[in-house]
């Protein structure tokens, strides 16, 4: 392109634009019954007693994680093997889903944070309120966009077929692990919802795991290629 000043001064610069295009891998379904636990909203002041149960059982599980106030939280999990995702910054929807530029600039500042805390970049993401979710409804079609932008981007995002109720209805650690086990049933694979912001939702992990171990289930974290658990898209 070239630029000229008042005084007709010319300038020519060439630039070369490389563009790589990125496919997201394919779902693949796992051998053998799976449960895959995952936790949003945090880290929280329950978190680090949720990774000491992980640990004594040897079980790897997925966390969604927020710009809390325990965020150096996610050094331990990277370090135990535990899978890293991004949750949002704020979970403020009317700020988030705004606009998609709003939402990108809100998936890049916890990239960020996840990089410097982790020493890595995660492509793993649970969009606030879900992807089926209706509070971005003020402003029509965003998740539609948004659900495709974040794969042109190299991100897979992760719904959940297991929901453990513990953001409405459930209050004691024996209900939700009543609503996760029946939740499981026969599925193959589960993707389970909880929040390790609930102490009484990280009382019941203990239980679900030797109830899943015990029933030949095996736990495991996302990966990018992991089953999605997709929900319908209601805006």
């Amino acid at each position: 392109y070239t630029a000229k000043d008042s005084y007709d001064n010319a300038v020519s610069v060439t630039r070369t634009v490389c563009v790589t295009s990125f496919q997201i891998p394919e779902e693949s379904v796992p051998n053998g019954k799976v449960i895959y636990l995952t936790f949003d909203d945090g880290p929280g002041p329950h978190t680090e007693r949720l990774l000491d149960v992980l640990a004594k059982y040897n079980v790897k599980a997925t966390f969604f994680v927020v710009n809390t106030a325990y965020i150096s939280t996610v050094s331990r999990m990277a370090a135990e093997g535990h899978a890293v995702g991004i949750h949002t910054r704020t979970h403020v929807f009317d700020n988030i889903y705004s606009s998609e530029d709003a939402y990108f600039e809100d998936l890049n500042y916890m990239q960020q944070v996840i990089t410097e805390k982790t020493g890595k970049e995660t492509k793993l993401i649970r969009f606030p309120g879900g992807s089926s979710n209706t509070v971005s409804s003020f402003n029509p079609g965003i998740m539609t966009r948004l659900t495709q932008a974040v794969h042109a981007q190299g991100y897979q995002y992760f719904d959940w077929n297991v929901d453990s109720y513990d953001a409405g209805g459930a209050r004691t650690a024996n209900s939700v692990f009543n609503n996760v086990t029946a939740g499981i049933g026969d599925k193959q694979y589960s993707v389970v919802l909880q929040h390790d912001i609930k102490g009484f939702s990280v009382d019941a992990v203990e239980k679900i795991v030797i109830w899943g171990l015990s029933n030949g289930y095996t736990f495991l974290p996302l990966d990018i290629s992991s089953p999605g658990c997709h929900h319908r898209i209601n805006n």
